[in-house]
């Protein structure tokens, strides 16, 4: 693959990609955190997906060894390793590419058309963790504050949403290092969720996709 678009983007934005190989030696250097299905990777300027691509295939390797023998945790477990994986990227025809590419390689793992409802939760997840903005302003292609669902696996086919600022979630660093992005948020007040969301089925998630019956959910978001 080639490792730019053009030269006048590398000279706009910087913009040159990293090839697979390095991609996969990075991604080696964390081999066990890639290989757990709710691993949380967040890549602030991830192009369309040069490092959230394998991610993603990693994960899915994962749940096809641990769950391949049930087809409803396979799905279910597919989707969480799916909401595990965010981006940030400043370019809009690349986070597009990033999504589309996601998705597919999702789909083609589940054997999905696009009507399938666990398809369009799918292509939700990816419209809420794949964010066109600006990591280092923390602010959205139209100037809004970055926001990161955090997504769970309760069990049975639910899911649990929280959503968090950018912002806030940077300032985990601040207080221990070895911490991950989404880690133990709960243990001090600061980091409190913007909106809280009650327990969804994949067939509730696919309805918030365009198109589908969303206000009767958003009826039921709880703030902090």
């Amino acid at each position: 693959m080639s490792l730019i678009k053009s030269k006048q983007r590398v000279a706009d934005h910087g913009e040159v990609f990293t090839p697979p190989w390095m991609v996969e030696a990075m991604l080696n250097l964390v081999k066990e955190e890639t290989e757990r299905i709710d691993s949380r990777f967040l890549e602030p300027a991830c192009g369309s997906g040069n490092f959230l691509v394998p991610v993603l295939q990693r994960k899915l390797a994962a749940v096809e060894l641990k769950y391949g023998k049930s087809e409803f945790e396979r799905q279910h477990y597919a989707l969480l390793g799916l909401m595990c994986t965010y981006g940030i990227e400043l370019l809009a025809d690349n986070i597009a590419e990033c999504r589309t590419m996601m998705l597919e390689i999702f789909a083609d793992y589940l054997n999905l058309d696009a009507a399938d409802d666990l398809h369009r939760a799918a292509a939700y997840v990816l419209s809420q963790n794949l964010v066109h903005g600006d990591a280092l302003t923390m602010r959205t292609s139209d100037n809004g504050p970055i926001i990161f669902p955090e997504w769970g696996y309760l069990g049975k086919g639910k899911f649990q949403r929280r959503d968090f600022q950018l912002v806030t979630l940077a300032q985990t660093s601040a207080f221990s290092a070895e911490w991950t992005l989404f880690a133990d948020l709960n243990k001090h007040d600061i980091f409190q969720p913007t909106k809280t969301y009650p327990p969804m089925t994949v067939q509730q998630i696919a309805a918030l996709a365009p198109g589908g019956a969303e206000s009767s959910l958003f009826d039921l978001v709880t703030d902090p």
